[in-house]
């Protein structure tokens, strides 16, 4: 029987769109080198803790767990899951080929599989239970089957699925556990945030940026013109910094055409920000980085990450937007 598995695309999804582009997952830990030749996980666990000396052994227990499995466990056929967590959205697909030593992914990830992709599922369309448990934060762990036969069946139907509470299969260290719910209520927070109105969405960023201390205009419902809120010290858009805002609420990425339509409406002297909470395509970030005029451009992740920074400065009015409670954790370490 197949089993399912989850691949981080590294820190923030570094890697989605390029293991999208070249039918591949990878890891990293690559100064243990090619591992083909290695068949189980005590000669990976002397290589790892050769590599890493000073390393916890926790730490080097569990790398070398992660290379094991996807080095000699995970199957051709199996299922592969990875995420991208600026678009909310998971990549399925299914092992196509033997392990290899090979950089032509990512130079800092060589321990490679092929893989043949077939669809994605937005994570509005799993269960809270299914979203709990894709929520650790190993680079590489087990999927139970619950979990993979619904996200194959939102993948197919597009529907939302609500099976029995389930959980993932993870080895982690208890610095890992604290990450884990960090992760997973940072993940939380942004389904709260995307599911509200598209004109709360408006006050959310505007109120966001009073709490860095500018005054703001929110423009009324109908043609904007190419913004939505006006943000400066007076208020008027009269003194500088003048930052002006294009809010899109929706589950469509934001291109390159996007982009230029909104510069093309700025004057010089202006400051730009764009809020996707579709997050932006490639080539839309080129057309930002080559702007004409300072251009931020803003995608749900990046919204949520300013929000938990601010949250304690925003107005009352804001807070209720996103209503949150502070919790208390041992700390670790």
């Amino acid at each position: 029987m197949s089993k399912a598995w989850m691949v981080r695309a590294e820190r923030d999804g570094r890697l989605f769109e390029t293991f999208k582009e070249k039918s591949a997952v990878a890891i990293g830990w690559n100064e243990v080198g090619d591992l083909s030749n290695v068949k189980s996980r005590k000669p990976i666990a002397d290589l790892v803790n050769l590599s890493w000396p000073e390393a916890k052994p926790q730490s080097n227990a569990m790398a070398a767990g992660q290379l094991h499995r996807f080095v000699n466990e995970i199957e051709v056929g199996d299922m592969v899951v990875t995420y991208n967590p600026s678009r909310r959205v998971y990549l399925l697909g299914e092992i196509a080929g033997p392990y290899r030593y090979d950089t032509s992914v990512d130079p800092e990830d060589a321990q490679y599989r092929p893989v043949r992709w077939q669809g994605e599922v937005s994570r509005d369309l799993l269960s809270v239970e299914s979203r709990n448990s894709l929520g650790a934060i190993s680079t590489l762990f087990r999927i139970s089957s619950e979990v993979s036969a619904e996200l194959k069946k939102a993948m197919v139907s597009g529907q939302p699925a609500k099976p029995e509470a389930v959980a993932a299969t993870t080895e982690a260290t208890e610095e890992d556990l604290f990450k884990s719910m960090e992760s997973r209520a940072h993940e939380f927070i942004k389904d709260k945030v995307s599911a509200i109105a598209w004109d709360d969405m408006q006050e959310l960023v505007a109120g966001l940026l009073r709490s860095l201390g500018y005054k703001t205009r929110v423009s009324e419902a109908g043609p904007d013109r190419g913004k939505d809120i006006v943000a400066s010290p007076d208020g008027f858009g009269f003194e500088s910094p003048r930052i002006v805002v294009e809010v899109k609420h929706r589950k469509g990425t934001m291109g390159a055409p996007d982009v230029r339509s909104f510069l093309g409406g700025r004057h010089p002297q202006d400051k730009g920000l764009y809020v996707s909470t579709g997050g932006f395509t490639r080539e839309a970030r080129y057309e930002a980085e080559r702007a004409n005029i300072p251009l931020a451009l803003m995608d749900l992740d990046d919204l949520v990450k300013s929000l938990l920074e601010q949250y304690d400065k925003l107005d009352l009015e804001t807070q209720q937007l996103v209503p949150l409670k502070r919790i208390f954790v041992p700390a670790w370490g």
